[in-house]
């Protein structure tokens, strides 16, 4: 456990320079483009870029790494990889997103490079390094993980993985028919939640918390989920999203007073 702890502390200033370095970028391509919201397809995409580099320094500092070790990278990749490559193709040829429109309103008088700068990407950076805590514990721990609970963990997160992909399955083939333009989409899981896609990236994040417990000592470690599940819920993600859509689809009140907001359950009748 001692050994565990060593190599977790001795991580976190490298996987804070690796999440910094990698929001750099993201602001780099961000510049070339005009659009701030090219960070959110760093986001995903970043758990994976800091979960390889913890997974080398647990290496390098002479931790054998287990094949439970690497079937966790291979969950998160695929879950970091295809979020980025789904933003990736909704973003292209896109106006910027209102999310980051209304942030750089507070740059007036200002210098607008460094205002973003630090208020978007540095911001998010700090994010990422302190939600990743369990991938860099799950990374640096030396002792026999519960086999038992990381099968669990990356289950629940598959799950999650497969809600969110399937959400965004059929909301982009909504928004690809012209037929429905300015209308709420209603059907499939957006019937029983308003945010599929939030639903399953919360889930994906309490099977990584699983799977950090099942190293005996990541327990700590649950403010990173309870931090997704915030964000998700109560900041950037569902408040902004609905207060846009409130305004540019119709039937969305009605859909907003009948239908979850966020855990999925059958929708409510109306009187």
């Amino acid at each position: 456990m001692a050994s565990t702890v060593h190599t977790f502390l001795t991580n976190l200033p490298l996987a804070l320079a690796t999440t910094v370095g990698w929001v750099l970028i993201a602001f780099t391509v961000g510049r070339l483009v005009k659009r701030h919201a090219t960070i959110d397809v760093f986001w995903g995409s970043g758990f994976v870029v800091v979960f390889g580099e913890s997974l080398i320094h647990a290496h390098c500092v002479g931790h054998h790494l287990s094949s439970l070790q690497w079937a966790s990278f291979a969950m998160v990749a695929l879950w970091g990889l295809r979020l980025a490559g789904y933003l990736a193709l909704r973003q292209r040829g896109s106006a910027e997103d209102p999310r980051y429109v209304w942030i750089m309103k507070g740059a007036r008088g200002k210098n607008e490079t460094l205002y973003a700068l630090y208020k978007i990407y540095l911001f998010q950076a700090i994010l990422m390094w302190f939600i990743s805590f369990p991938l860099q514990y799950i990374a640096a721990t030396k002792t026999a993980l519960n086999s038992g609970l990381v099968v669990a963990g990356i289950a629940i997160s598959l799950i999650g993985l497969g809600f969110e992909a399937t959400g965004d399955a059929q909301l982009r083939r909504f928004l690809a028919s012209p037929a429905n333009k300015g209308t709420t989409l209603n059907s499939g899981l957006w019937a029983y939640t308003r945010h599929p896609n939030y639903f399953g990236d919360s889930v994906v994040w309490w099977g990584i918390y699983l799977v950090a417990i099942a190293t005996g000592g990541g327990v700590f470690t649950i403010a990173s989920p309870l931090l997704m599940t915030w964000l998700l819920t109560s900041l950037s993600g569902k408040p902004m999203l609905e207060k846009k859509l409130t305004k540019t689809r119709a039937g969305y009140e009605e859909y907003v007073a009948t239908v979850s907001g966020f855990i999925p359950r059958p929708p409510k009748r109306r009187a």
